[in-house]
């Protein structure tokens, strides 16, 4: 339990401190929205205006699943599987970063906007729960995508193979052709490097960040979802201690530092939080299909970024599906929680995930 612990703090200390570097309010780790910067900067979706402020290839995912990977290799554990139902993998990891887009973060994010004062993060906590608890009904009537079995040493090798790559153009930032690739933010927005340290230093210390988090991440198994799931299963708080871990060090980070409530000053609320809206029941439903996908894929966006750099193929799926619902997310227009059409992809999501656990049982 001491590993998850100390690993919830250090994600917690380390969130601050990004933030305080430049990493956008509230947000000094997200999964989803991380992935999603990286899949703007290279080209995948760039023609919705908005779309300027989220193009940046994150050093801090390189380096979460890197570290993993590294730390996998150093420990003998890095044994690449693979499993079935792939195109369900994924489908759910598109509708798993449809959710989390809806509602503004994946689970890391959301503690970590509940240790800033954000009362809309507990909304999507609940749901989170709720959607959690769903999948655990689902797995006791028998779901189940298959058994994973031994893959090719190289099949473990493409996404961190693919970081690697990503990680050189972090550095080089070449355009492969005129106005294209690779892609990037002004300065200000939510997707540039905004290091007040300066670019070089800040890429540096993101990637030392991310390097840490993966490698405390696979030696602690520390997962949003599963440290709830297992409260419900088994009333284990083996993982779920991490998660209260780091809120309370994001909390007291915050206050120390001055960022706690966002506009609102020293006070927990609805109103003014950066990067965050109001509509509480797509908080809740967004959040809902999250912890949902994330039961039935066996791991959160944290989690799955952390089982790919292991080997793992099944997670390899996810994390590409998550990527694409990225690019689908902003090119259809389902990010905003107030718009129709992110409405109806949050409620598709959830009958899908339904429909699919119910024809998946043994």
């Amino acid at each position: 339990m001491i590993w998850v612990i100390v690993a919830g703090a250090i994600v917690g200390v380390l969130a601050v401190i990004l933030t305080k570097l430049g990493n956008p309010a509230n947000m000094g780790f997200c999964m989803a929205c991380f992935e999603r910067d990286i899949v703007g900067a290279l080209g995948f979706f760039n023609w919705e205006k908005p779309a300027i402020a989220i193009r940046y290839i994150r050093p801090e995912i390189i380096g979460i699943m890197l570290g993993g990977f590294l730390t996998a290799l150093a420990y003998k554990e890095f044994k690449p599987r693979s499993g079935s139902a792939p195109a369900t993998r994924f489908i759910l990891g598109i509708f798993m970063m449809i959710g989390a887009l809806v509602f503004l973060g994946c689970p890391t994010r959301m503690v970590i906007r509940m240790g800033g004062g954000d009362l809309n993060a507990w909304v999507g906590l609940l749901g989170f729960i709720a959607g959690i608890g769903g999948g655990v009904l689902l797995l006791r009537q028998g779901f189940n995508l298959g058994r994973t079995t031994k893959a090719r040493f190289s099949d473990g090798l493409v996404l961190p193979g693919i970081m690697v790559l990503l990680l050189l153009l972090v550095f080089l930032v070449p355009q492969f052709i005129a106005g294209g690739p690779i892609l990037t933010s002004p300065a200000g927005h939510v997707g540039a490097g905004n290091s007040p340290v300066g670019p070089v230093l800040g890429i540096i210390i993101s990637l030392a960040a991310g390097l840490l988090v993966g490698y405390l991440g696979q030696r602690s198994r520390l997962c949003f979802a599963g440290g709830v799931r297992d409260v419900m299963i088994v009333n284990s708080w083996h993982l779920g201690i991490g998660l209260v871990a780091m809120f309370a060090v994001v909390l007291v980070g915050n206050a120390v530092m001055g960022n706690f409530g966002g506009e609102n000053g020293l006070a927990w609320s609805f109103a003014n939080q950066p990067v965050a809206h109001t509509a509480h029941a797509w908080n809740f439903l967004g959040m809902a299909l999250v912890g949902l996908c994330a039961v039935l894929l066996g791991g959160c966006p944290f989690r799955q970024v952390i089982l790919a750099g292991n080997g793992n193929t099944d997670s390899v799926i996810t994390v590409l599906g998550m990527m694409a619902g990225a690019a689908v997310a902003h090119n259809f227009g389902l990010v905003k929680a107030a718009t129709i059409y992110g409405q109806i992809a949050v409620v598709l999501g959830l009958v899908f995930c339904i429909v699919i656990a119910l024809k998946n049982r043994n």
